[in-house]
């Protein structure tokens, strides 16, 4: 069982949504992804960082910080 990492993101339409599926679907060695539109979070399991799914959304023009809020990416 690998990493469980969520992130806040901002989810405002469907091509935003689009658009960071496909940017995580890329990411290698993820098991599972979820997003979550009502509560914009995005989790993702397997041998991911935290940082690592922030660099991806952040490629996209995403802004992104960790779930807890303590840090802001982008």
């Amino acid at each position: 069982m690998g990493n469980v990492v969520e992130v806040k993101v901002g989810l405002h339409c469907e091509e935003c949504i689009k658009k960071i599926l496909k940017a995580i679907k890329k990411i290698e060695d993820i098991e599972t992804y979820n997003v979550d539109t009502q509560l914009n979070k995005v989790t993702v399991t397997g041998k991911v960082t935290t940082e690592e799914v922030i660099r991806v959304l952040q490629k996209i023009g995403k802004t992104a910080r960790t779930w807890e809020g303590d840090e802001i990416y982008g």
